[in-house]
């Protein structure tokens, strides 16, 4: 039997290898053109790499419903356009210098241009897939509902988000963390998934891939939020910028439940020292260990949706890609 290493071998060069197809659409759909500057900006997070997890997602989960992969292929781009639109405008908010290993874009090209950037990708993601021609038009219409649904969602997210951080830690709950994580980061993932069956007319399938999506969203997330601290410089972004800005994830909240204290929290800046020292400190009080769980948790209830679709080879990758959202490095 294959070790879980070389499972995830298998699932990492399949991502990849539809992430080859969504990075030539990409080219032909999003193209760079004049204004260059503001296009080259647009396209900057995008060029940089990425998992491309949310429109591979998309296209596998086209795959798993019966549903040939090009006639997903506009859908997956429009979400990985979305994605990369929350980016630009997240980094600005948050001040963050570094995304996928290269300086942000408003770090790079300035505040106005990345405002602009980002407001250029929310608005082409639209247009792409209300270019989609392959389904019926009533279908098409619902699709673009569902990601400009996604889109306020989303917002509302930040908002709450934003506005955790004008409490302290002990008032906020782990069940406004989780509401918070549903709909900033979780639906466009319960999107992603979901589309392909919406664009088809498959309305059972469409719930079903979209619980799938949701919960393992919330458990990317999380996971995410543990990478923050124990994924040091090869998580490509500012790490420790979570802890050191004060932000309320599921570690701290259920730290500040046992009682733990940790210094650098909410600092604004801290050492290497400090923050590996504030990360001994979050292992072995077991809030870190705490979080592990409750993502795992999520990603089986998701898993467990997928029961309802067909059987065969793009079901099982979708459940190989929900136990990679909880266990990569980066």
């Amino acid at each position: 039997m294959p070790s879980e290493d070389d499972q995830f071998a298998v699932i990492v060069e399949e991502v990849k290898k539809r992430g080859k197809v969504v990075n030539s659409a990409i080219e032909d759909l999003l193209p760079l053109k004049e204004p260059e500057g503001l296009y080259r900006a647009a396209r900057h997070l995008i060029d940089a790499g990425g998992k491309r997890l949310r429109p591979v997602m998309c296209l596998i989960a086209s795959e798993a419903i019966g549903i040939e992969m090009e006639k997903a292929l506009k859908a997956a781009v429009a979400v990985e356009t979305v994605h990369n639109f929350t980016l630009i405008h997240d980094d600005i908010m948050d001040r963050d210098e570094m995304r996928r290993g290269v300086k942000t874009v408003h770090t790079l090209y300035g505040e106005p241009t990345a405002i602009l950037a980002g407001d250029t990708l929310f608005a082409k993601a639209f247009s792409i897939l209300a270019s989609e021609s392959s389904h019926r038009p009533e279908n098409v219409v619902k699709a673009c509902r569902m990601l400009a649904d996604v889109c306020v969602e989303i917002c509302e997210g930040q908002y709450i988000d934003m506005s955790f951080e004008d409490r302290p830690i002990e008032d906020v709950s782990e069940e406004e963390y989780l509401e918070m994580v549903r709909k900033k980061t979780a639906v466009l993932i319960a999107c992603s998934c979901a589309i392909p069956a919406v664009l088809a007319g498959e309305e059972d399938y469409a719930k079903a891939l979209w619980n799938f999506g949701e919960l393992c969203g919330i458990g990317f997330q999380i996971h995410d939020d543990i990478l923050d601290l124990v994924g040091g410089e090869k998580i490509g972004k500012d790490w420790g910028s979570d802890l050191v800005e004060g932000k309320k994830t599921l570690i701290m909240i259920k730290a500040a439940r046992l009682g733990i204290e940790i210094p650098v929290f909410g600092k604004g800046k801290a050492s290497r020292e400090e923050i590996e020292a504030a990360v001994r400190i979050l292992e072995e009080s077991g809030a870190i260990a705490y979080a592990r769980e409750k993502a795992r948790k999520f990603v089986e209830m998701g898993k467990r949706e997928l029961r309802k679709l067909p059987d065969g080879k793009a079901r099982t990758l979708l459940e190989g890609i929900a136990d990679y959202l909880i266990s990569r490095e980066y």
